[in-house]
């Protein structure tokens, strides 16, 4: 879209211009409650909790990357038609994982075994914004970046079957990118939209945070 420019009085001004701001589709600061619309796939009611601070799950042992597909506390909503235009969908994250893949995520989930998830997760003694993609069980490493913060903002952005991660050190500053590739084709369901945790360790309570959770329809 291109500026015009108009002339007053002799004086020369641009008109810039317009574009569509981004649309709240929906909001959830975690306080006090959940937010209407969402559901657990494998509740445990024992491993999560609502502060003043936002949602916190405990980390606890099982997987949910490849086969395995039997961790607790699946927190899944509906997420908006991507053929009506671009989605955002963001999220902060407090983790502080010390066992080896122990991670906090949000996912664009279709079920266990299609999903693609970006969060903090510890490999190999180092926290790191970890993106990946999962279809039929099959899994692929997106991104894998070291950072020292254990506080971020995370983002996914979906249009049309294509799909970006991207992330805020500190929940603050400018948004950088982690990976991007196209959504796994499952069989059939509807897109959702994930907050899990999971690779805890068994002799120790790790409860990861999650607050100011957004959804966006992405303005032109």
């Amino acid at each position: 879209m291109k500026s015009k420019l108009y002339s007053l009085a002799g004086i020369v001004f641009m008109l810039a211009p317009a574009f569509a701001a981004d649309e709240v589709l929906f909001k959830d600061d975690f306080v006090g409650k959940l937010g209407d619309g969402w559901t657990w796939v494998r509740e445990e009611k024992a491993t999560w909790r609502v502060t003043d601070k936002g949602l916190e799950m405990r980390v606890v042992p099982g997987n949910l990357w490849g086969r395995a597909n039997n961790v607790k506390n699946v927190l899944v909503r509906p997420a908006p038609d991507t053929a009506k235009g671009e989605v955002e969908v963001s999220v902060a994250v407090t983790n502080r994982p010390t066992h080896q893949y122990e991670q906090a995520n949000l996912a664009w989930y279709f079920d266990d075994s299609h999903m693609v998830k970006l969060g903090l997760e510890l490999v190999n003694g180092e926290v790191c914004i970890v993106m990946g993609r999962e279809e039929a069980d099959k899994t692929r490493t997106l991104a894998k970046i070291p950072i020292t913060a254990t506080s971020v903002r995370v983002r996914l952005r979906v249009a049309g079957n294509q799909i970006r991660g991207q992330y805020q050190l500190g929940g603050t500053g400018p948004w950088l990118d982690a990976g991007a590739g196209d959504l796994p084709a499952p069989p059939q369901g509807q897109a959702k939209i994930s907050l899990h945790c999971y690779q805890g360790p068994p002799d120790a309570e790790h409860w990861p945070r999650f607050s100011e959770f957004r959804v966006l329809r992405v303005g032109k």
